[in-house]
């Protein structure tokens, strides 16, 4: 099977359960920042050492990429076809449980921070300010038209916490903790 397929070549794509759209659609927007947001969280896996610690996270984080996937096939489809791939409440339910996990050995935040750090940690901040712009876009849908399904803003929105916790957490064990930002 052949990666090009020419049939892009006119700017238009197919949507996940038929149908073609412009690649400039908001809801190919939104999904292409899904994309965007998938390869930086593969980024800053690539430069996440195997520590004990950490192997949780990974794991974690692989879902989420699974995670992304669905998210990205819900916003390829119309809101009346459910694709094979949808993310579900439990789904949401696994980042906070993350959340609380991770912030068992933080210590409060009482500052700003700025992002950066260990290059594991700065690329999961890079991949929070991608999937929040994906957060934007997810909801400016309706006023295009499109209807989403709201697991899938409720998705992003928790999934930028969890990143930014994930941030500071692979920071903390790398021993790169960022400095704050008191103002």
């Amino acid at each position: 099977m052949r990666i090009y397929t020419k049939t892009g070549d006119q700017g238009e794509t197919s949507l996940y359960a038929g149908g073609r759209v412009k690649k400039c659609a908001p809801r190919v927007e939104a999904y292409g920042t899904l994309d965007e947001a998938n390869a930086a969280i593969g980024l800053a896996l690539a430069h996440m050492p195997g520590d004990p610690e950490l192997m949780v996270m990974r794991h974690a984080l692989g879902k989420v990429q699974r995670d992304l996937f669905c998210a990205g096939a819900m916003l390829a489809s119309t809101a009346e076809q459910l694709p094979k791939w949808h993310l579900v409440e439990a789904d949401v339910t696994a980042l906070e449980q993350g959340i609380d996990r991770m912030e068992e050995v933080l210590s409060a935040l009482t500052t700003f921070i700025l992002p950066g750090g260990h290059p594991a940690g700065a690329g999961l901040h890079v991949a929070r300010t991608v999937v929040r712009r994906a957060e934007r876009l997810v909801v400016n849908l309706p006023d295009h038209g499109e209807k989403v399904d709201a697991i899938v803003l409720i998705y992003l929105n928790r999934l930028s916490d969890y990143l930014f916790v994930a941030a500071r957490h692979a920071n903390h064990w790398l021993g790169r903790a960022k400095p704050t930002l008191a103002i």
